[in-house]
């Protein structure tokens, strides 16, 4: 990167962060969970999508002394595989458990690349490569993030998904999700190929952040007991397909800007991204940008994987050592901002919660939180 754009990033970064540390931190208790104040807070256990652990809900992993929270990841097309016939067994299982153990769960539901097939019928959508995840590769059809069909039938389903779930006591946070791809993040396939595709497709900035605006008003009248999450807030794409590391930057402080403006007290942002080694191919590191957020609205962050094989651990910080891995991941995500204040939450793969000699690194990461 040329220095003086390297230096424009620096010198935008610090005003924003300049800015955010001068404002008084939360004027109020942020409140979610029927205006109790409980908003979500320490480690959660993340469940990933396609494990079939929800009807069985392994009670060591809810009922583990060190864990707050559940965070469950599932597809739409696993919930709702034929319309208005939706499933609920897996989540009925998850409800049960979390209330039982008192224990505060995050919904994740992932549509887009994972929306079932009858979502798809007579709307706008094109073909694109799976940028990361399961399936990481694979051409799979992918509704366009705006389209009126596909966001309608979404929303239906959010809609019997509150009025099922949204007075459990357990409930303080969901994910927004609509106009995604292969997460709840605000990403697309965005190589230059699938750029390419994206322009011939119509995209412009205004019809993405449009459609994430009209999400976001949706899930705040759909879910007013709960806290809403963004995950990697920000605009996957500039206008014509430009690449601009300061512009990325501003409108990522812009998207949460709009959040805010929606949500009030009840957004939360998060990066899901957090490893204290370095992967293969690194995405920006958002940690920073959370943080400076923390003490004014809701903050977390969700592991980027679990520590348990060979791989896995060098991503996360120690090669071959899975606890110490874990340990510092979770001294980076929740080391101090500038103005002292840590996340309100962290999310780790079950994967680290079950092992026994992981118990000493979740007991140091829950007492951050004391």
């Amino acid at each position: 990167m040329r220095a003086p754009l390297r230096s424009a990033i620096r010198v935008l970064s610090g005003l924003c962060l300049l800015l955010w540390t001068a404002l008084p931190a939360r004027a109020e208790p942020l409140r979610c969970a029927f205006g109790s104040g409980a908003i979500p807070t320490g480690l959660a256990v993340l469940l990933p999508s396609g494990e079939n652990n929800y009807h069985s809900m392994n009670v060591g992993l809810v009922r583990n002394p060190f864990v707050r929270g559940v965070a469950v990841q599932i597809n739409w097309r696993d919930l709702e595989p034929v319309q208005d016939a939706p499933d609920w067994s897996k989540l009925d299982a998850l409800f049960a458990a979390a209330e039982s153990a008192h224990k505060w769960v995050h919904l994740i539901l992932f549509p887009g690349f994972f929306s079932p097939a009858w979502a798809l019928e007579g709307a706008q959508t094109d073909l694109f490569e799976i940028q990361y995840g399961p399936g990481h590769g694979t051409v799979a059809r992918l509704p366009m993030p705006w389209d009126r069909v596909y966001l309608d039938r979404w929303f239906a389903f959010m809609r019997r998904l509150s009025r099922r779930y949204g007075d459990s006591p357990a409930f303080r946070m969901i994910a927004a999700a609509g106009p995604t791809s292969v997460s709840v993040e605000m990403t697309l396939p965005a190589g230059p190929p699938a750029v390419r595709r994206w322009l011939d497709d119509s995209y412009t900035p205004r019809k993405y952040l449009g459609a994430w605006e009209q999400t976001l008003r949706f899930y705040s009248g759909a879910f007013p007991n709960q806290c809403i999450s963004l995950a990697a807030p920000g605009l996957p794409i500039l206008a014509n397909g430009k690449h601009n590391r300061e512009a990325h930057l501003r409108a990522k402080y812009e998207m949460v800007e709009r959040g805010m403006r929606v949500l009030g007290n009840r957004l939360a942002i998060q990066s899901s991204n957090l490893h204290a080694g370095r992967a293969r191919v690194e995405s920006a590191d958002e940690t920073d940008f959370i943080k400076n957020y923390t003490g004014r609205i809701i903050t977390g962050f969700e592991m980027r994987s679990g520590s348990q094989d060979l791989a896995a651990s060098r991503v996360m910080g120690a090669e071959g050592d899975p606890p110490l891995a874990l340990r510092r991941s979770v001294d980076k995500g929740m080391a101090p901002n500038a103005a002292g204040r840590r996340v309100d939450y962290l999310e780790i793969y079950a994967a680290d919660v079950i092992p026994p000699d992981m118990q000493p690194t979740l007991k140091y990461g829950a007492s951050l939180f004391h």
